[in-house]
C-alpha cells in the first residue's frame, strides 16, 4: 500500500515548495559561513592585538619609537621619490659613455688658427700605475681622503665638511667625493640644482658598482678640467710645466692637485702667487692626512713650482664644448668615421673677445646694482655661422654652458613667433586689435604698467610690448599649436608647451635657440642654418665633412610677406619701442625684441642687422629675481656694445623687406668713438683691411674658384665665343712640357 502511494504523481504545488526550501538552505549556509568567518577573523585580530601589546612601549621610550617609525615611513617614501628622480640619470649609462672621450679633436678658428683641443689625446694619457706616487697622494689628500673607504658617497666626509664650513661661516670644504665629481664630469653638467645633486649621488653609486677604485681615479685624472683649456693631469703638466706627467716633482704635483677645486682661480699661468698658495695648502693636507711627513714636504715648500711662460690667450671654452658635442653628433650621424680629426670652426676670435669683454664689463659695472650674477650670449652671422658664444661669466668656476643648456623663460621676446604666425594668417603691421582686459580660461594677463590703450595697431602693440594683444591673437584667431609650430620651424629646438600662457613666453628656451630663430629675419624668411663647424679634416688633409657641401640648402620658413611685415615692426622697436638702448651708431638699421620674465628672473634682448644676429640674456643660476632688470636695460646695452664693434669697417648688408635699409652713404661700416659723458664700454675694432679692399679680394677669390685649370703652352683652347687659340707662356716663366714633364725655360 505504501509503495503504491509513493508511486502516485506528486501534486503541482510540491515543486515550488522544494525550490523555496533549497534557496533557504543556500541562504542559511551563506549567513552561517559569513558569520563564522567574521567571528574567526575577530578572534585572530584579538590574538594579534593581545600579542602586539607585549611590544607596546610606554612613557618616554614611546616618543623615540614613534619618531623612528615615522622616520622609516618617510625614509621609504623619500627613497622612492629619489629613485624616480634619478631614473633620467640612469638613462645616460645606457649609451657608450666610456668612448665619449674617444675623440681627439684639434679646433681651428675661421681663419685656421689653433684655438683649443678637446677629447682624450691617447698618446698623452698615462696609466695610473705609472703616475708619480706623490701626485696620487696629493690628489687624494686634497679631494677625497677616504676614497678607498667609502662606496661613492662619504657621509663622514660630508659631516666633517659641513662642520668646517659652519665654523668658517662659508664654504671652505666640499663634501663631494671623487666618484661624485667623476659622475658629474661624465654624465651631468655644473648646473646648481637639487635634481642634479640627486642624479650625481645615484650615478656615483652606479660607478662604484661597475668600476674599480683604480678605474674611477684614472678616469677622474684624465677628464677633469685643469684650466688653460686643458683637460686631465697629463695635458696640464705639459701646458704648465712643459714636461711629461711622469716627470713632475712634489711641488708641481701639489700645484696640479690644487687646480681641481677652482682651475681658473688657481691657474698658475694666470695667477702664479695664488697657485703657489694653493699648492702650499695641498702640502699641508698631505701632512694632516698622514700621507707624508713635514720633513718630506719641506723642500717643496721652500722651492715652489715654476711654470712655462704662456701668453694669456683665452680659449673660447664654452664654444669649444658645444663644438665638440657637434663633432660627436656628426660622427654619430655617419658624416665621417675618424675620431682623431682637425675641425675648422666658425668662431671669430676678435668678435669672441669683444663679446666676452662686453658681458664681463656689463656685469662688473651694473651686475651688483641689478643683482645679476650670470649672463650668456650668442652671435650668428647672416648665413648661420656662429661667430661668438659666451656661456657664462667664468668657465673655470662653472663649465655649465648657459648659452646652449640653460632653459629660461623668454618673456616678451617669444612674441616674435606669435606675431609671425599672425602675419602668415593675413594680419599686417597696420591691423588694429584691442588692448583691453582679457580672461582666458580663468587667466587674466595684464600689461607691464597695468594700463590699457584700447584700439592699437600690431606694430604699436609689439613695439610697446603690450601683453593682452598677443594673448587675444592666440585666443581668438591663431591657437597656441600654430604659434609653437612657427617657433619650431624658425629654429627653436627645445620642447615647447602649448598651454594658454605660451604667447607671453612662459615655456623655457635656450639663448642659442633664440639667436637661431631671430636670424631667420635678416635671412629673408629662410632657415638661418645655424652651425659652428665649417669643415672636418683628417690628419692626412682629406676633407671629411664640409658644411656647404654636405648640408641641405636653406628652406623657407616664413613667407616674404610675413618676413617683410615682421621686419617693419622689429626695426621700429629700437626707435620707438622698448629697446632704444640697442640702437646702433652710424644710423645702422637694427631690429629686435626685448623680453623680461616674471619677477625679473630673466632679461633678454635679441636683435639683428643685415650682418649679424645676437641674443643676450642675464639672470641668476638659482633663479632668484634680479632688481628690476628689463630686456631694454643691460641686455640691450650689451648688444649695442658688441654690435657697434662688429660693424666697424665692414660692408653693411640690408635687412630685407623694409624701406631705407642702409644708412645714408651706402655700404660703409661705422667708426665708433666714445662720446664725452657717455657711459659704458666702447670697443674699437683693429683695422687690417678696408671694406673696399676686402670686397675686391673676396671677388678675386670667387673668380679664382670659378676659373678652370691652367693649360700647358701650346694647348689649343676655345674661348667663350668658340675661337680656338694656342696658349703661350709668359716671358721667363718656367714651363713643364706635356711629353717629358721636364722643366724648361
Amino acid at each position: 500500500m505504501q509503495d503504491e502511494l509513493q508511486d502516485e504523481p506528486k501534486s503541482p504545488d510540491d515543486r515550488p515548495r522544494r525550490k523555496r526550501h533549497f534557496l533557504l538552505r543556500i541562504d542559511s549556509w551563506i549567513d552561517s559561513t559569513v558569520w563564522n568567518l567574521g567571528f574567526t577573523l575577530g578572534e585572530i585580530w584579538e590574538e594579534i592585538t593581545i600579542f602586539s601589546r607585549k611590544f607596546r612601549v610606554r612613557g618616554c621610550k614611546r616618543i623615540g619609537f614613534e619618531l623612528a617609525g615615522e622616520a622609516m615611513t618617510l625614509g621609504t617614501a623619500g627613497f622612492v621619490v629619489l629613485l624616480a628622480l634619478a631614473q633620467p640619470a640612469f638613462e645616460e649609462t645606457k649609451e657608450d659613455w666610456r668612448n665619449r672621450g674617444d675623440f681627439a679633436v684639434t679646433f681651428l678658428d675661421r681663419y685656421g688658427n689653433t684655438i683649443g683641443h678637446r677629447g682624450i689625446i691617447h698618446e698623452d694619457s698615462v696609466p695610473i700605475d705609472e703616475l708619480p706616487d706623490h701626485l696620487i697622494k696629493a690628489v687624494l689628500a686634497t679631494e677625497d681622503r677616504r676614497f678607498f673607504d667609502h662606496f661613492g658617497i662619504d657621509f663622514i666626509g660630508l659631516t666633517r665638511a659641513l662642520s668646517e664650513n659652519a665654523k668658517a661661516g662659508g664654504v671652505v670644504q666640499g663634501g663631494s667625493t671623487i666618484t661624485q665629481q667623476l659622475a658629474k664630469n661624465l654624465f651631468l653638467t655644473n648646473e646648481r640644482s637639487i635634481e642634479r645633486k640627486i642624479k650625481e649621488a645615484f650615478l656615483a653609486l652606479w660607478l662604484e658598482a661597475n668600476l674599480s677604485k683604480k678605474e674611477i681615479l684614472s678616469l677622474y685624472l684624465d677628464r677633469a678640467y685643469m684650466g688653460g683649456g686643458t683637460f686631465g693631469a697629463a695635458a696640464a703638466a705639459q701646458f704648465y710645466f712643459g714636461k711629461n706627467i711622469t716627470e713632475v716633482n712634489l711641488a708641481e704635483s701639489a700645484m696640479l692637485a690644487g687646480l681641481f677645486k677652482a682651475p681658473a682661480k688657481y691657474a698658475p699661468h694666470v695667477n702664479l702667487p695664488a697657485a703657489r698658495g694653493r699648492a702650499n695648502e695641498v702640502l699641508s693636507n698631505l701632512v694632516q692626512s698622514g700621507l707624508m711627513s713635514e720633513g718630506q714636504v719641506i723642500a717643496a715648500r721652500r722651492n715652489p713650482a715654476t711654470v712655462v711662460d704662456r701668453a694669456d690667450v683665452k680659449a673660447p671654452d664654452y664654444f669649444l664644448d658645444w663644438a665638440f658635442d657637434e663633432v660627436q653628433r656628426l660622427a654619430k650621424d655617419g658624416k665621417f668615421r675618424e675620431h682623431s680629426v682637425i675641425v675648422r670652426t666658425t668662431i671669430d676670435t676678435g668678435l669672441q673677445q669683444a663679446a666676452e669683454s662686453a658681458m664681463e664689463t656689463s656685469l662688473r659695472e651694473y651686475g651688483e646694482s641689478y643683482k645679476a650674477k650670470q649672463g650668456a650670449l650668442v652671435m650668428i652671422e647672416n648665413g648661420g655661422a656662429v661667430r661668438a658664444m659666451v656661456g657664462g661669466r667664468d668657465y673655470g668656476e662653472s663649465q655649465f654652458n648657459r648659452a646652449t643648456r640653460a632653459l629660461r623663460q623668454p618673456g616678451s621676446s617669444f612674441k616674435l613667433y606669435t606675431y609671425s604666425t599672425a602675419m602668415e594668417n593675413g594680419f599686417t603691421p597696420e591691423s588694429v586689435i584691442s588692448d583691453a582686459p582679457i580672461t582666458w580660461r580663468g587667466w587674466s594677463p595684464q600689461n607691464y604698467g597695468r594700463s590699457y590703450k584700447g584700439k592699437v595697431t600690431l606694430l604699436t602693440a609689439m613695439a610697446q610690448s603690450y601683453n593682452t594683444v598677443p594673448v587675444r591673437l592666440a585666443k581668438d584667431y591663431l591657437g597656441t599649436e600654430a604659434i609653437v609650430a612657427t617657433a619650431k620651424k624658425m629654429g627653436i629646438e627645445t620642447p615647447l608647451r602649448t598651454d594658454k600662457t605660451i604667447p607671453l613666453g612662459t615655456s623655457e628656451v635656450t639663448v642659442l635657440d633664440q639667436a637661431t630663430a631671430y636670424a631667420v629675419m635678416p635671412a629673408g624668411g629662410m632657415q638661418s642654418r645655424r652651425h659652428g663647424i665649417g669643415q672636418v679634416l683628417g690628419y692626412d688633409g682629406d676633407v671629411l665633412y664640409d658644411f656647404n657641401r654636405d648640408e641641405p640648402p636653406a628652406s623657407r620658413v616664413l613667407s616674404e610677406q610675413a618676413t617683410s611685415s615682421m621686419n617693419r615692426i622689429l626695426t621700429q622697436i629700437p626707435v620707438i619701442g622698448t629697446a632704444r638702448r640697442a640702437a646702433l651708431d652710424g644710423g645702422i638699421v637694427t631690429g629686435g625684441k626685448t623680453g623680461t620674465s616674471q619677477s625679473y628672473r630673466d632679461a633678454w634682448f635679441i636683435g639683428f642687422t643685415g650682418n649679424y644676429t645676437t641674443a643676450v640674456w642675464y639672470g641668476n643660476d638659482d633663479f632668484t629675481p634680479m632688481h628690476n632688470m628689463t630686456g631694454g636695460s643691460l641686455p640691450a646695452m650689451t648688444f649695442k656694445t658688441l654690435m657697434d664693434y662688429a660693424h666697424q669697417g665692414i660692408e653693411l648688408r640690408a635687412i630685407p623687406g623694409i624701406e631705407n635699409p642702409l644708412p645714408t652713404g651706402g655700404h660703409k661700416g661705422t667708426e665708433v668713438a666714445k662720446k664725452d659723458g657717455e657711459p659704458g664700454l666702447v670697443l674699437v675694432r683693429p683695422r687690417s683691411l678696408s671694406a673696399e679692399s676686402t670686397r675686391i679680394l673676396r671677388q678675386i677669390g670667387e673668380n679664382l674658384k670659378k676659373a678652370g685649370p691652367l693649360a700647358p703652352a701650346g694647348t689649343k683652347m676655345a674661348d667663350a665665343g668658340g675661337t680656338v687659340s694656342e696658349t703661350e707662356p709668359a716671358k721667363g716663366a718656367p714651363v713643364i712640357t706635356p711629353v717629358s714633364g721636364e722643366l724648361r725655360r
